[in-house]
Formats: structure tokens, C-alpha cells, sequence
């Protein structure tokens, strides 16, 4: 039996009596005048919790919970739990304090007739990824968990899976779009996908690749290219691809205070000239030339590079050779961090997909054993069933509307 001494419980008691002066308080920014808090959705759920501290804590100063209970607010609620885990210093308060947290967060969406959330009514529990968080990462040697997106959902996946870094991958033009290849998609579309992932993913750091044709002409181009996915796309940062080649570019973009990652190696947007999708640097000489171009980009400001196709010795002697995180891509695991293609790993696909990607699910089973239920469903019948479907409120009215049916059906008959 968990016991409260004297200092703890009359800790709980000054808790108690502060009800009166945070009443008003709570009532008026929670519950607007017409507002009916007997109406309140998570009532039934402060009741739930509130008996369930009652057996784990066996303690009757309980009643402080209920009492903020009845008030129907959750931060008071949540206040109280915080409060018994230091009165009390137990972990189980501690932990049933953890599960009102993630439950009070879904029973807001439950209450919604639609089960489609809005941005505002995601919860957002991690704290924010920044460039100061990945640095941090980089220090302690913990990788860096990076991950593509592309639309809402994809973002909000991502985001509620615990992804560091999410990159709106100019990708999305072949696995989201149909198009052939990265270069088709245009800095409309991307800007267009960017701002649907930032609506959903809230705690990653959130990078936007400049499409081909918006940044090789100059710096200036690319500066304003980049203006744009951070000002209109809410972006954090952004991806060019190019080595030295492109550091008075990428100079250019991080002077005006817009992070830049780089992207060396195989680099899409260019593989025509490359001679198609091609592992880079295979020899001594290429890894030379990798690293010039990573430290040309380090020295140009880039707060990380991106290694795609390369081989593990290469990509762990590059990233050695640095002190800004390496993100690999089909590189080994000895770089900072690692990325994939969203819709790639799921198993979105059941074309080709590189040698690279685990696929960590098969969606395009999953989803296509799913649709094909659906469909036998329908034409069966079976859907939608009882559970779906809407009643009237009036069982009588429902005779009201067979006899108007039957009176529709015989002026038909008449021919009239």
C-alpha cells in the first residue's frame, strides 16, 4: 500500500484548494459561455482515470483527482497526476500520468464524427527536431533516423514514428506521381506536396529538394528558389544535388540563413549523364573526388551531405573525413544517419526496387488484398452493414417513407 506523509498530503491539500481560483480561469478559456460541460467527450474518460488511480494508489486523497475531474479540464487532470508522481515518488503514478497523456490525445479525434484528423488536432508529444538537435546527434554518434515524405499522411507516419529528419524528396515525382524520372516534377508541384507533409509531420526537421532547372543557372536563382520552399512551403531547409560545382551555390543559399544538405554520389537528377542509376565512386580515384566534393560543401556551409550509391568503405572513409553528419543512402551503416524512400520501404511497389531498400512491410499486398475485400463486399451486399449505417430518429417515420414509396409507386404504374 502506497502511503502519503504529512508534507506530501497537505501538498495535495493546497492543490485542492487552488480549484477555486483556477475555476474561473479554466471555465472561461475551455468553456465558452454556451458551452455544456455535462456534454464534455472525455468526461466519461477523467472518470475511467480517476478510479483507476484510486486502485493503484489506495490512497483517499483521491478525491483530488475527481474533484479536477468534475471540472472537465484536462490540464487539471494532468496537473493532478504530475502532482502524486512527486507526492508519492512511485513509477506506476508516473506511468498511469503517461497513458492519460497518449489516451486524452486520442479521445479528442474520437470524439469527431469524421475519423480524418486536422492538423490542429494532431498531437504533437515529441519536442521539435532543430539543426541544434541534429548537431547534437552527430556529437553523441547516435544516427540520425531520416525518412522521404510526400503527402499528409506520409508526413504524419513519419512524424508519429519518430523520424529526425523528413525530406520531401523530389523522388515523389516517379513513386507518388507516375513520372518517369525526378526531373519531370515542377517547383509548383513540390512546393504543392511540401506544404501537405509540413501540415502533418510537426516535430521533424523538415527538408525540401529544389526540382531540377530551379537552382543550376545561378546562385541567385537558387537563392530564390529556396525562398520559396521556405516561405511558401513551410520548409526548414533545403537539398541541392552537385559537388564543388555547386558550393558558391550552396554559399549562397546559407548566407541568406537557409540550411542547405548537399547530395553527392548518384545523383538522380543528373543520371543521364552519369550513365543511368550507376554506384559512384568505385575506385581510389572516385573516392577522392567524392571527397573533395563533401568537403567543398562542408566549407560552403552545408549542415550535412547526403551519400547515395556509394560503397560502405568509401562512405564511412567520407564521413571520417568530416565534421558535419553524413546521411547515406545505399552507403553502409557506418555514415551519421540513414534515409529511404517512404513508399519504398513499405513495400508500396511490386516493381523493381534497388538493392539498397529493406522493405519493413508489403503495402501493395496488403492494399490490394484490402481493395479486392471491398469490392467483393460491395457487390455482395455486405457493405455497408448495420455498423455503418445511420438510423432515423423516429422508427414511425420510417413507415411514413414506405407509404410514400408505395403512393410514388402506383402513380408510376398509372402512367402519370
Amino acid at each position: 500500500m502506497i502511503g502519503l506523509s504529512g508534507g506530501h498530503s497537505q501538498a495535495v491539500y493546497k492543490l485542492h484548494r487552488s480549484n477555486e481560483h483556477a475555476q474561473s480561469r479554466i471555465n472561461t478559456s475551455l468553456f465558452p459561455p454556451h458551452s455544456c460541460h455535462s456534454r464534455f467527450p472525455e468526461e466519461p474518460f477523467f472518470t475511467a482515470a480517476s478510479s483507476a488511480l484510486r486502485i493503484v494508489l489506495k490512497s483517499r486523497f483521491i478525491w483530488a483527482i475527481e474533484s479536477y475531474a468534475r471540472m472537465n479540464a484536462r490540464r487539471c487532470i494532468l496537473a493532478s497526476c504530475q502532482l502524486l508522481c512527486t507526492a508519492t515518488r512511485t513509477n506506476r503514478a508516473l506511468f498511469l500520468h503517461d497513458i492519460i497523456y497518449r489516451s486524452n490525445s486520442i479521445s479528442v479525434a474520437a470524439a469527431r464524427y469524421s475519423s480524418h484528423p486536422t492538423a490542429e488536432e494532431l498531437p504533437h508529444q515529441r519536442p521539435k527536431v532543430t539543426l541544434n538537435t541534429i548537431r547534437s546527434l552527430y556529437k553523441k554518434n547516435i544516427p540520425i533516423a531520416s525518412l522521404t515524405a510526400h503527402d499528409f499522411p506520409s508526413g504524419i507516419v513519419a512524424d508519429r514514428a519518430g523520424v529526425d529528419l523528413v525530406l520531401v524528396g523530389d523522388s515523389l515525382a516517379m513513386v507518388a506521381l507516375g513520372y518517369d524520372n525526378t526531373n519531370q516534377i515542377t517547383m509548383d508541384e513540390m512546393l504543392s506536396h511540401c506544404r501537405a507533409v509540413a501540415r502533418g509531420s510537426k516535430a521533424p526537421f523538415l527538408v525540401g529538394d529544389l526540382p531540377f532547372g530551379t537552382y543550376e543557372v545561378s546562385p541567385e536563382q537558387a537563392l530564390e528558389s529556396s525562398i520559396r520552399l521556405i516561405r511558401e512551403a513551410k520548409m526548414e531547409g533545403v537539398k541541392l544535388e552537385g559537388g564543388i560545382e555547386m558550393a558558391a551555390t550552396v554559399k549562397k543559399i546559407t548566407t541568406a540563413g537557409i540550411p542547405v544538405l548537399g547530395h553527392i554520389g548518384l545523383t538522380p537528377q543528373r543520371s543521364t549523364s552519369l550513365g543511368g542509376f550507376r554506384v559512384q565512386a568505385r575506385t581510389v580515384t572516385g573516392a577522392r573526388k567524392l571527397l573533395r566534393s563533401a568537403q567543398a560543401l562542408q566549407d560552403a556551409g552545408c549542415f550535412a551531405i547526403v551519400l547515395e550509391a556509394v560503397p560502405a568503405p568509401v562512405a564511412k572513409f567520407v564521413t571520417q573525413a568530416l565534421t558535419i553528419p553524413t546521411i547515406g543512402i545505399g552507403a553502409g551503416n557506418q555514415c551519421s544517419g540513414q534515409v529511404l524512400v517512404q513508399l519504398d520501404m513499405l513495400g508500396s511497389f511490386d516493381r523493381f526496387t534497388p538493392k539498397f531498400v529493406k522493405k519493413y512491410a508489403d503495402a501493395f499486398e496488403t492494399n490490394s488484398g484490402a481493395i479486392a475485400d471491398y469490392v467483393r463486399d460491395v457487390k455482395q451486399r455486405l457493405f455497408p452493414a448495420e455498423e455503418h449505417v445511420y438510423s432515423m430518429r423516429n422508427e414511425d417515420d420510417i413507415k411514413k417513407l414506405e407509404e410514400i414509396d408505395i403512393a410514388v409507386a402506383k402513380v408510376s404504374s398509372s402512367g402519370l
